[in-house]
């Protein structure tokens, strides 16, 4: 019989926190969802782990018969090691956790419940968010929140929170995409009739450090304008516009202001040089962003694999 609820963890380099995560996690799964109707299964994806995670779970995979192990051939990112994972599950409804225990595995049955309520996208909205980073973490996280709600058109408060449930039709429809870039957040959102979210705890990270730092973030940040609107271009063609009717009401101003002193210089060289420099940056902004966008086409059609499995571990 295929289980009810499939959990979904990402791992690299997790080997602090591993016994931890399991049996925090397996003692939930055992109080919540024992009961014949709803079996479970955990699927963790190792996205090429230099440390003993790789080890650690094939341990647990070979004592428990619920447990799968996605192992990559080398590291292809989060998102990626999720997607590997989407491809096992066989759960009606699916939970995406991160292994660092900030998200406690003990709010799982909050989000299932909501999806029992006929909710297909339900995100964890942490509260009494504990944040020893830099602000070279914390306003990109931030950032990618306000973008994302303004792209997706989904007002949620936190698209960077992990821990999230999603119906089994979504995941079935996020796997027919085949771009390499995408946000999974705000991918769920597009193939979503119903998404809310509820607030979940938050703890400090229980070992290690984290994987996701400023330029991670950055690469997320562009992930999400590319992969889901247009809206960069379209600003672009109203920064042109906007750019072209400020140099022509200058011409016209600079006309004006000979016809009306006819032995006077024009003053503000410098300004205008300003005004030139200002301009100039913002063609190569618009040369930054039209970049982005050919690379990630060329990406595209090459229509290379976004990830490779090595080998599937599970009990026989």
């Amino acid at each position: 019989m295929d289980p009810y609820l499939s959990i979904v963890i990402p791992i690299y380099n997790e080997e602090e926190n591993i016994p931890a995560l399991w049996g925090r996690l397996s003692g939930v799964m055992a109080e919540h969802f024992a009961e014949p109707g709803k079996p479970w299964e955990v699927i963790f994806t190792d996205d090429g782990s230099r440390d003993r995670s790789l080890a650690l779970l094939m341990e647990i995979a070979r004592t428990e018969p619920r447990v799968k192990v996605v192992e990559f051939n080398r590291n292809y990112g989060q998102h990626s090691a999720i997607f590997g994972a989407f491809a096992e599950v066989r759960g009606r409804v699916v939970v995406t956790l991160d292994a660092d225990l900030q998200n406690p595995p003990e709010e799982i049955p909050k989000l299932v419940a909501k999806v029992e309520e006929g909710y297909d996208v339900v995100g964890g909205w942490r509260q009494g968010r504990q944040q020893n980073d830099s602000f070279l973490r914390t306003i990109p996280s931030k950032l990618v929140n306000a973008v994302t709600r303004k792209t997706t058109g989904v007002k949620l408060h936190d698209y960077g929170c992990m821990l999230r449930a999603y119906s089994r039709e979504v995941v079935n429809a996020m796997l027919l995409c085949k771009e390499r870039s995408s946000f999974i957040p705000a991918l769920a959102n597009s193939f979503a009739k119903r998404i809310t979210e509820v607030p979940v705890a938050h703890a400090e990270r229980a070992a290690g450090t984290s994987k996701y730092g400023f330029w991670k973030l950055i690469n997320l940040q562009f992930d999400l304008l590319t992969s889901f609107s247009l809206l960069p271009l379209q600003m672009l063609s109203v920064f042109g516009f906007l750019t072209a009717l400020l140099g022509f009401a200058l011409f016209v101003g600079l006309v004006v202001y000979r016809f009306l002193h006819p032995e006077g210089t024009v003053d503000g060289v410098f300004s205008l040089f300003a005004l030139l420099f200002f301009f100039v940056g913002g063609q190569f902004i618009a040369f930054g962003l039209l970049g982005e966008y050919i690379g990630r086409i060329y990406q595209e059609v090459r229509d290379r694999p976004r990830y490779m499995v090595k080998k599937v571990h599970q009990a026989e």
